[in-house]
């Protein structure tokens, strides 16, 4: 059975999820600045100031929220469900179709 690190649902109504093994990769491999962020991470995507669609991908969503500083948490959604992609600090929002917002 697969454990999820956490499931959260987006202002879209879409459930995006992540599992404990690929928090894991996230925050040891591909940021480690995110270790101990995952209430930033479930929050950013649960209550965004913004959602902008990827340029390169249609079924990939860039939450955005101000959270001490701002970050990014990005999202394929597969219609009513989705999983975490990655998550980051950022010091800028990037060119994207705005799709939310606050």
């Amino acid at each position: 059975m697969v454990k999820y690190r956490f499931e959260v649902l987006t202002p879209f109504g879409v459930q995006i999820r992540t599992t404990e093994e690929y928090w894991e990769y996230l925050v040891q491999v591909k940021h480690p600045v995110m270790e101990n962020k995952v209430e930033i991470v479930r929050t950013t995507l649960a209550d965004p100031d913004e959602i902008r669609r990827s340029k390169i991908d249609n079924s990939v969503f860039l939450y955005y929220k101000k959270v001490e500083r701002m970050y990014c948490a990005v999202a394929r959604h597969q219609e009513q469900l989705g999983y975490l992609i990655t998550a980051y600090p950022v010091d800028k929002v990037k060119e994207g179709e705005i799709v939310w917002t606050r």
